[in-house]
This record gives structure tokens, C-alpha cells and sequence, in this order.
């Protein structure tokens, strides 16, 4: 399949910080792709020179076809990006954010009365936005973004702070622009979120990907399995890896009074592979 994001080599310094030290992507076109690291791996800043709000100091990227240096004019006209700072106008209502948008965007009419209803927000529609909650804005943020259907979407971690209801309807979101071939790269800090939402996975830390592939891969490549045993007055955790280490591991403790296997997780993956 066609590759929607290219990135080779993607270098970038502040002062004497390396933040990017030679990153490599390549995303599908229709692929959910989820960007995973600590704080201060990288993250936002390949998102920032990807959207063409930052140059790189070397490497080459390409966004739906065109270079993010040479071509940044047909970058953005093929992109949307949400941001982790919800861009909306606290004085202006949610549909005069929305409409307003509309008009910049040539986008047809009609637009912002269905993403009000998609997003759950028609009862606040006429309300100003400095009113909103956290949740609010950032599922207004979101559907402004998407006022006119972008080849690429850019999530930076788009449910921090969201309430569960808020989480759900951003994911439920996402799957359905996935569903219509839009190609999205989201960072995150939810591990359960990367986990639901993405096709593939990249773990980046000290400004390298480390680790790239499915979630189902990156689980089985690095995490073991862990069985926890629970005793009268103690529990305790043994990692495994097939039946054998199970068996040998209970035949070591007769005296376990329950025992349960737990499948590896994300969160087992990231604690493994980052420093």
C-alpha cells in the first residue's frame, strides 16, 4: 500500500538538546498509526515539523506526497491538526467556532450543524466557549479540524484530560475516519487508547524509535506473559513464557491457594522498552 507519511533520518536540536536523532516512519494510507514515548521523547516535535510548524535540521518527510520543507503550502491543504492545546475562541459560541471555520475552509454548508450533532454538542451550540468544560472543547477542537475532510489527521495526545464519555466519543471518532480512508498519526499517553485505536505502534525514546510494529507484535516481541499466584498471606508475580514456565513455576509453589495468567500489555511493552 501506498505510504501517506514517509520519514527518513529526522533530526532536530534546541540549543544543545538533541530532541530528534534520526527517526524513521512510514505510515499507510487509511492506517491508524500511534505514536508512544515518555515526555520529552520526541513526540510533538515530529508531529510539529509534519505539520509544517517546525523545520527539521535534517532527514527528508513527506505528507501526503509532498516534502514538508519544499511543499509546505500542499502539506497543509491536505492535512487538519489537533493540537494539545484546544485552538477554539473562548468568546465566540461553539457553532460561530464552527462556522467561522466553515467560511475559511470553503467548507459546504450545513457542516457545522452535523459536526455539532456528530461531537455531542448541539445542546451548547449557542453557548460561548469560555464556558465550556475541558471535554467540550476539546471534542469542538476536534470537530473543527474536520470541517473539510483532510487526506491526514494529526492527533497530539487528544484525550488528556477527557472524562470517559468525552474518551469515547473522540475514539469513536477516529475509527470512523479510519473507516473512510482518512490516514491518522496520534500521540498518546493511553496506552488503552493506542491499544484500541491503532493498526501499528512506534515507541519512541532519547529521539529514536525503538520498537514499530502491531500491538499484537509488539506484546509478543517484548512482554512475557505473568503469572500471579496468591497465597494466604502474600501475592506474588513470575513472568512466563509458554507452558513449560507455567507448569514448572506452580510445581514450585504447591501452596498457592489461586492462581491467574495475565496477558502481556501495552503498558508491559513501554515499561520494557523506554528508559
Amino acid at each position: 500500500m501506498p505510504y501517506t507519511i514517509e520519514v527518513e533520518g529526522l533530526r532536530k536540536r534546541f540549543g544543545n538538546a538533541t530532541v530528534l536523532d534520526g527517526v524513521d516512519l512510514q505510515v499507510q494510507a487509511g492506517e491508524v498509526f500511534a505514536l508512544l514515548g515518555p515526555n520529552g521523547a520526541g513526540k510533538t516535535t515530529t508531529v510539529r515539523i509534519l505539520t509544517t510548524l517546525l523545520a527539521p535540521d535534517g532527514g527528508t518527510a513527506r505528507v501526503a506526497g509532498h516534502h514538508v520543507v519544499r511543499e509546505p503550502n500542499a502539506v497543509r491543504a491536505a492535512i487538519s491538526l489537533t493540537a494539545q492545546e484546544a485552538a477554539v475562541d473562548g468568546m465566540l459560541t461553539g457553532a460561530e467556532n464552527l462556522r467561522m471555520m466553515a467560511r475559511l475552509r470553503g467548507a459546504p454548508k450545513g457542516i457545522a450543524d452535523d459536526l455539532l450533532e456528530r461531537f455531542d454538542l448541539v445542546e451548547a451550540a449557542g453557548r460561548r466557549v469560555e464556558s465550556y468544560s475541558g471535554g467540550m472543547r476539546r471534542r469542538l477542537d476536534l470537530a473543527m479540524s474536520l470541517v473539510q475532510r483532510p487526506q491526514v489527521l494529526f492527533l497530539d495526545e487528544p484525550t488528556t484530560g477527557l472524562d470517559p464519555r468525552s474518551r469515547r466519543a473522540v475514539w469513536d471518532a477516529v475509527t470512523t475516519l479510519a473507516d473512510e480512508g482518512v490516514t491518522v498519526l496520534l500521540t498518546t499517553q493511553y496506552l488503552e487508547e493506542a491499544d484500541r485505536l491503532a493498526q501499528r505502534i512506534a515507541v519512541i525514546d532519547g529521539g529514536r524509535v525503538i520498537e514499530q510494529g502491531t500491538a499484537a507484535e509488539l506484546k509478543a516481541r517484548i512482554a512475557s506473559e505473568v503469572l500471579e499466584l496468591h497465597f494466604a498471606d502474600r501475592s506474588q508475580r513470575i513472568p512466563v513464557n509458554g507452558p513449560d514456565d507455567v507448569r514448572r513455576a506452580l510445581e514450585a509453589h504447591p501452596d498457592a491457594e489461586r492462581i491467574e495468567l495475565h496477558q502481556p500489555s501495552l503498558d508491559d511493552v513501554f515499561l520494557a522498552v523506554t528508559r
